[in-house]
C-alpha cells in the first residue's frame, strides 16, 4: 500500500511539473509589444539646441509610439525618425478629455496623430523629439514592435 501511494505522489509532483513549465512558457507569447526605445523627457538638459536626439538600430517590422503625459506635457511634440529607407514625422497634438465626477472634473491626456510605423528593413535610425519650445513639460514615450 505504501509503494503504490508513494507512486502516486511522484505522479503528482511530475504532472505539476509539467503544468508549470507549459504555464510560464504561455506567459512570454511573441505577440507581446516590446519597447525597442523609451525616454522620459522632463528637464532641459535632455535637449540640445531644444531637441532630443537618440540614435538606434531597429528591426523590420511595425511599430507604435506611445506616450504617458499629462496637462503640462508639451502642446505640440514633434518627432522624426529618419534611417535608410524610413522617413517618419508626425506632429502630435496634446488634447484634453474632461470627465465629471459630480463633485468635480478631471482630465485625462493623450496626444493625437499618425502612431503606426512601418520599418521595411532593418536599420540605424535617429530619432528626433521637439516639444516646440516646452522643455520643462514632461512626457515619456515609448516605441514598440507590435
Amino acid at each position: 500500500m505504501r509503494g503504490k501511494f508513494g507512486g502516486f505522489i511522484a505522479i503528482a509532483i511530475g504532472i505539476t511539473v509539467v503544468i508549470g513549465l507549459f504555464a510560464s512558457s504561455d506567459n512570454q507569447t511573441e505577440d507581446e509589444p516590446s519597447i525597442v526605445f523609451h525616454v522620459t523627457l522632463a528637464d532641459p538638459q535632455n535637449y540640445e539646441n531644444g531637441v532630443y536626439s537618440h540614435s538606434l538600430k531597429i528591426d523590420e517590422g511595425m511599430y507604435e509610439i506611445r506616450f504617458v503625459p499629462n496637462g503640462d506635457s508639451p502642446k505640440i511634440l514633434t518627432i522624426t525618425m529618419n534611417g535608410q529607407s524610413l522617413n517618419f514625422f508626425e506632429n502630435f497634438a496634446l488634447e484634453g478629455t474632461p470627465h465629471e465626477t459630480g463633485v468635480s472634473t478631471y482630465y485625462t491626456w493623450e496626444y493625437s496623430g499618425n502612431k503606426i510605423i512601418q520599418v521595411p528593413s532593418n536599420q540605424e535610425i535617429e530619432i528626433l523629439i521637439d516639444p516646440n519650445g516646452n522643455l520643462l513639460g514632461p512626457v515619456s514615450i515609448d516605441i514598440m514592435k507590435i
